[in-house]
């Protein structure tokens, strides 16, 4: 990919690029020839503070549009926009990681590079953390909507020069209350790993009718041993869960993770590290799988490549995977990849549907 200054002479094809398109999280969600006329006329797209690059893809299609203003101060800002047609093709995270080394190799060495986006705006502030970009805000109905004629809580991400030329990613400690806390650094987490077979990756809310139909494939298997498989799925639910599911691994609360066979793009089942402490830090491994999948390994394949990402990456000092004592084949990928029965906590839980108390076992792998 790459960033292409745009020009005086191209103001008919960035009219044409944002009035065909939609921005449901900008103010403006359906500009207008007029006021976009106007703001070129104003040096709104090309001036002493303001650049404006199409961003194109590797056949050179535009994919989208980037504007950076305030370029005559120490922190600019800047506007991304990515074509309806490209959205959900990974464009946006490459897109801002061009931006950063753009405003950083500028000869004034900047401070830092910031952009701000509505809270609900789970695609954008997707795009920020992949780009290693840090939640450094949230402001309470700071975001005005004039099509809803309401308001909605902002966010801002930041990236500083330190931590640019360093390729790091460091978090925000709030210590504005209470007795300051030493700091526990959080560390980059990809949204893919990969095994030999399979990709784990975030979730993403176009997963939904996989998940959904996953899910209803598999519901007698699932009902035994999950609470939220007790009802048969909808996709409407499924899809909230999602959005909350992508808020958690955003603000690194919970990291589910999504599996699909690097073969064919089938969706397998769903994985992830729970129950987090970061002070630690440790993490609960939980996993289920579409039943079409069964006998093929790949949960143990799943399980063993993320218990090397937590210890190798994450720094895990501890692991764990815990199950009803009567789920055979949760307890056999346990014990396929290493973990190591701790103990059976009799009369722990209720079964799934709440009716029977059942024993818990707890497998656990420590560095």
């Amino acid at each position: 990919m790459k960033l292409r200054e745009w020009t005086m002479e191209e103001q008919e094809q960035l009219i044409h690029f944002l009035t065909t398109n939609t921005w449901p999280f900008h103010g403006n969600a359906h500009p207008e020839r007029d006021l976009i006329e106007k703001t070129i006329e104003e040096g709104g797209y090309e001036s002493d503070e303001v650049k404006t690059f199409w961003v194109q893809n590797e056949e050179e299609d535009i994919v989208g549009i980037v504007k950076i203003y305030d370029l005559q101060d120490e922190i600019p800002l800047f506007d991304l926009r990515i074509a309806d047609r490209y959205r959900g093709f990974g464009y946006g995270p490459k897109a801002l990681r061009l931006i950063t080394e753009f405003v950083f190799g500028m000869p004034e060495e900047k401070i830092r590079l910031e952009g701000h986006t509505r809270q609900d705006n789970l695609a954008m502030r997707k795009t920020f953390e992949r780009a290693g970009f840090v939640k450094e805000a949230h402001l309470r109905k700071a975001w005005f909507s004039p099509k809803e004629d309401s308001y909605y809580d902002a966010v801002t991400y930041g990236m500083t020069r330190e931590d640019f030329l360093a390729g790091t990613t460091t978090p925000v400690m709030w210590e504005d209350e209470g007795q300051p806390k030493k700091a526990k650094r959080i560390p980059n987490i990809p949204s893919e790993i990969e095994t030999e077979r399979l990709l784990l990756r975030m979730p993403e809310v176009e997963d939904a009718l996989d998940v959904w139909n996953a899910k209803r494939n598999s519901h007698a298997a699932l009902k035994q041993w999950m609470i939220w498989a007790q009802q048969e799925a909808e996709l409407h639910s499924t899809e909230e869960n999602l959005r909350q599911a992508i808020a958690d691994f955003i603000t690194r609360k919970d990291l589910r993770l999504h599996i699909f066979l690097k073969e064919t793009g089938e969706f397998v089942g769903s994985t992830g590290l729970h129950q987090i402490n970061w002070s630690i830090p440790k993490f609960e491994i939980g996993y289920w799988l579409d039943s079409k999948f069964e006998g093929h390994g790949f949960m143990t394949e799943t399980v063993e490549r993320l218990t090397r990402f937590a210890f190798e990456e994450l720094g895990a000092r501890r692991l764990e995977i815990r199950c009803d004592e009567e789920n055979v084949r949760s307890r056999s990928v346990a014990v396929r990849t290493g973990y190591e029965l701790e103990g059976i906590l009799r009369a722990d839980s209720l079964s799934a549907d709440g009716k029977h108390i059942r024993n818990t076992c707890i497998y656990s792998k420590v560095k």
